[in-house]
């Protein structure tokens, strides 16, 4: 395989990482701030990461103060993914 093609998709996997970490951080600071879930934005922000997060929703039970709430499915969430976003790209170098 092409070196050249191989690091372009190393990027592209990586990139997608980006994006998904910048989403999740997101939620995970409007969630812990306790943002208005009715706002325009947020509520966007909410229901598009809500798919990565459903999978890891009651490994941990969520803690409440205030209004505002820490989600430890999106934490974990964030670090399941960059786990296997790594591993993807270390199969790709082999």
């Amino acid at each position: 395989m092409d070196k050249t093609k191989n690091y372009r998709e190393q990027n592209v996997v990586y990139y997608v990482l980006g994006i998904l970490e910048v989403l999740l951080g997101l939620r995970l600071l409007f969630k812990l701030l306790g943002a208005n879930a009715s706002s325009g934005f947020v509520s966007f922000l909410y229901s598009l990461t809500r798919i990565f997060i459903v999978p890891f929703q009651g490994i941990f039970n969520m803690v409440a103060s205030d209004g505002a709430v820490f989600e430890p499915a999106t934490a974990v969430a964030m670090l399941i993914y960059a786990i296997i976003a790594y591993g993807v790209v270390y199969l790709l170098r082999l």
